[in-house]
């Protein structure tokens, strides 16, 4: 990970104000931004993925794999 290149905390917040950066409301989605996981747009509710991020999704995919197994072997 290249830390000279990371972002201020000034342009991230940009970046989550700017309505741009999110499709229909909901989904966070912005290339500039490396994080897999950004703040809400209400930061009090916790995290989201940034779909513009193919590791992010990757993630989220393994971990909805992981809850529905664990969820099947449950019952």
């Amino acid at each position: 990970m290249d830390y000279d290149n990371e972002q201020s905390e000034e342009t991230k917040n940009e970046w989550q104000n700017d309505p741009n950066n999110w499709i229909w409301g909901i989904f966070y989605y912005n290339p500039k931004d490396k994080r897999l996981f950004a703040p809400k747009k209400i930061k009090e509710f916790g995290y989201t993925t940034n779909f513009a991020n193919r590791h992010a999704v990757f993630a989220l995919i393994i971990l909805m794999i992981t809850l529905i197994v664990i969820g099947r072997h449950l019952n």
